[in-house]
């Protein structure tokens, strides 16, 4: 599956209010799930002193790729409402890398940089 296909596939599910003109709900959406991945993570960390991947039992990996699957959707949703398709934004994304790379400007602070 690529970005386009899933992007087409899962907007046939998105089932909220005001969806097509709305950036509030996904955006919170986003944020909710993007905190649901931390969660789980800071609790094998507390409850399994888990700090690289190497250390979680593929059941931990099974429950975070299933969060990071949320967060897939709600990015996909946002870029929907933007009218963006992820296929765009992940080209424009490599490209402000490979840009910061070439440059040196991978670390550091700034959008812009």
């Amino acid at each position: 599956m690529n970005f386009q296909e899933y992007q087409e596939l899962s907007r046939k599910t998105a089932v909220y209010p005001d969806a097509g003109d709305t950036l509030l709900y996904p955006v919170l959406g986003l944020v909710s799930e993007s905190g649901e991945v931390a969660a789980k993570l800071k609790k094998h960390m507390r409850d399994d002193g888990v700090e690289t991947p190497s250390q979680l039992s593929e059941g931990q990996k099974q429950e975070l790729a299933k969060e990071l699957g949320d967060v897939l959707w709600y990015v996909s949703q946002l870029a929907t409402e933007l009218g963006f398709e992820l296929d765009a934004i992940a080209q424009m994304n490599i490209e402000k890398i490979n840009s910061r790379m070439d440059r040196g400007a991978l670390s550091g602070s700034g959008d812009n940089r």
